[in-house]
């Protein structure tokens, strides 16, 4: 038998008293105790324990069962279920599948705990964050804050006479998402989805093998749908419950507790105010799309000019687009594609500029590298965040011959330049995936610092993806529903009966772009294509419908049911010919940019109308699409930033997508 991990102490705080009576009566008794955030086999529980309470017995302990039930007591004369306001109910939830209740543990010997004389043992409570609703935080000279647990329980108040609170609520943000009621500040929200999406990246990552339904079903902690996240298995768990197996949810319902996991992400409910209902349109014909080789280093040197400037870069993107790069190519030509190198910079000014880059990369690894081990003990998120990269690092790509063994240099750069990325956003830091993304970057460059740099363009990108709120991943859904009901209405409709109208079995493809379901050599020839931002904006998305069609047939020819799609997609994953994609999506692309009457949503998620005055410094590609900057406002915020950090004499301007920034 496999010996039990002991629970790792998150948190711990002496001096923390719950008060036997709620008034306050003369003769009422301060139960001194400890309050703990503590880690036990992957769970996060909140645990409080008097004092002079030594027998471990009647602490009340989380366990896996659906009746969520509470049977802590206060005393007989007591109630403390009280129900929690109705304004307070709602939630914002990924883990559906654990339901947790709290009971006693069974004592030894099959004694009670009734001639237990420690009457003060009665106060303990434990429980898992995940059934946490609220906290109520007031302050009478000292702070005390109240637990309210999802099922209406209120646990003992407990009071900080010396101190110790905001420790408490800061350590307990790290596992939980909490936010202040808008009618009562001194109420915190509490939501657990945050904590469920950052280990559904551990499992997006580790999982290769896909498990039969029946064994998810009794363990799906361990048993995941083929490295699909976690996420995906609380929709299967919400959708499929065993009494409804056999029979569909209302798409009503479906959409109901869909909103319950990602609030804001409403793709069914076409009466939502400002949905536009897309019905069956004409597209046309979808034109024949042929590939060509890659782009070679001669092609490349003859947009050159003699001092070092990329020139006619809208044909040389259309060129990359249509057959990609040749590898001995890519360490340079990444590194305009990422807005790295401006494209109209010399080798001078790009040597300068690797310079400066050089510096500011070294002197925020020094940041990082400089902390003490005492320091970093008391700096948890850093501890947090080291522990998390340490431990993806040591499972990405190790096929790979550049990370392959032990001791691998490569794994070492790849560990310093996502600590040092953790330095430059500190607010983001690291989220499960990221490594995916890194990887192929630093074994194009072969060079810490230009992979750093290249990287940051890259999450700038991508950076909504990994945010708490998950918004990018919202949006991309929303889209990719939008899209697909342009595109296919009846295959769209078959998956909104089979419960799947979510799109949620693409959201690996979303999140790291694709990079687990395609062969190394294929990742990097789709991103270099997706980083010409062409033929349109959100190329992905069509990338993502051409992999749908090919395999909608199949899907509705054999009556695919929930699990079955799951199943599929899933088998797809290092089966999928990079080429025939891109010359499919490229073909969508063309045939929706030739429909007439394009719903307006679609143009939106396209940039298909976009209106731009065109000047002098802007060219426009073959498709039409206006060599533009891309970048979010918060991209264009952060790179002026970087740009201007320490350095008075920069001359800024902006060309071909990219912020500009020469020393003059």
């Amino acid at each position: 038998m496999a010996a039990t991990t002991p629970p790792k102490v998150l948190f711990e705080h002496e001096g923390v008293f719950i008060h036997s009576s709620p008034d306050e009566s003369e003769g009422q008794d301060l139960i001194s105790g400890f309050l703990r955030i503590i880690d036990k086999d992957g769970e996060t529980l909140v645990e409080y324990k008097p004092l002079e309470d030594a027998d471990p017995s009647n602490i009340l302990c989380a366990c896996k069962d659906s009746s969520s039930v509470v049977e802590w007591t206060q005393s007989s004369e007591e109630n403390p279920h009280r129900p929690i306001d109705h304004q307070l109910s709602y939630e914002t939830e990924w883990d559906m599948i654990n339901a947790v209740s709290f009971r006693r543990k069974v004592h030894a010997h099959g004694d009670g705990g009734s001639n237990h004389t420690n009457d003060r043992n009665r106060w303990a409570f434990s429980f898992n964050v995940c059934d946490l609703r609220s906290i109520t935080v007031k302050c009478e000279g000292w702070s005390y804050i109240t637990f309210h647990l999802k099922d209406g329980t209120a646990l003992p108040a407990i009071h900080f006479h010396q101190g110790g609170s905001t420790a408490f609520l800061d350590s307990l943000r790290k596992s939980v998402q909490i936010n202040e009621c808008p009618d009562d500040e001194s109420v915190l929200i509490v939501s657990t989805y945050s904590k469920t999406f950052s280990q559904s990246f551990e499992n997006l990552l580790d999982d290769t093998n896909y498990g039969f339904v029946q064994k998810f079903k009794k363990d799906p902690y361990t048993t995941t749908l083929g490295g699909f996240s976690k996420v995906t298995n609380y929709l299967f768990d919400a959708f499929r419950a065993p009494e409804l197996e056999c029979h569909q949810r209302p798409a009503e319902e479906v959409a109901d507790l869909l909103g319950e996991l990602i609030p804001g992400l409403e793709i069914n409910q076409q009466e939502e105010p400002g949905f536009e209902v897309i019905t069956r349109l004409d597209l046309g014909p979808r034109p024949e799309v042929q590939r060509r080789g890659p782009v070679t280093m001669e092609e490349w040197a003859k947009y050159q000019d003699s001092e070092g400037r990329i020139t006619n870069v809208p044909h040389l993107k259309d060129l990359i687009l249509k057959g990609g790069l040749c590898h001995a190519l890519r360490r340079e030509a990444w590194k305009f594609l990422l807005c790295y190198f401006p494209w109209n910079s010399t080798h001078e000014e790009r040597k300068l500029l690797q310079k400066r880059k050089t510096d500011e990369y070294f002197r925020m690894k020094l940041q990082w590298k400089s902390v003490s081990e005492e320091q970093e003990r008391r700096n948890s998120r850093l501890r947090d965040y080291r522990s998390l990269i340490e431990k993806d690092v040591n499972r990405t790509d190790r096929n790979n011959k550049f990370y392959e063994g032990l001791d691998n240099p490569g794994l070492i750069l790849l560990h310093d330049i996502l600590m040092t990325y953790c330095m430059y956003d500190f607010d983001l830091g690291y989220v499960q995936g990221m490594s995916d993304l890194l990887s192929p970057i630093l074994f194009v460059m072969e060079n810490e610092v230009d992979a750093f740099w290249c990287f940051v363009s890259f999450m700038d990108e991508v950076h909504e993806n990994f945010e708490e709120q998950m918004q990018g991943m919202k949006t991309q859904l929303i889209q990719l529903s939008t899209l697909l009901r342009l595109l296919d209405l009846a295959f769209w409709n078959y998956l909104e009966a089979q419960d799947s109208g979510h799109l949620y079995f693409c959201f690996r493809w979303l999140l790291i772009r694709f990079k687990r379901e395609l062969h190394f050599q294929d990742v990097l020839r789709l991103w270099e294509v997706m980083w010409t931002r062409l033929p349109c904006q959100n190329f992905h998305l069509l990338v993502c419908c051409a992999i749908l069609d090919s395999e909608k047939q199949k899907i509705m020819d054999r009556k695919y049911g929930f699990n079955e799609i799951l199943k599929h997609i899933n088998e797809l994953s290092m089966k999928l010919d990079i080429e025939e994609i891109l010359s499919k999506s490229e073909a969508i692309c063309m045939q929706i940019k030739n429909c007439k009457d394009l719903p307006h949503s679609v143009s939106e998620i396209l940039g298909l109308n976009t209106v731009t005055e065109p000047s002098a410094a802007l060219e426009t590609s073959e498709y039409g699409i206006l060599e533009s900057p891309q970048t979010s406002p918060r991209s264009t915020h952060r790179q002026d930033h970087v740009v201007s950090n320490g350095h008075s004499h920069l001359k800024e301007t902006t060309h071909n997508g990219c912020k500009v920034a020469f020393i003059s």
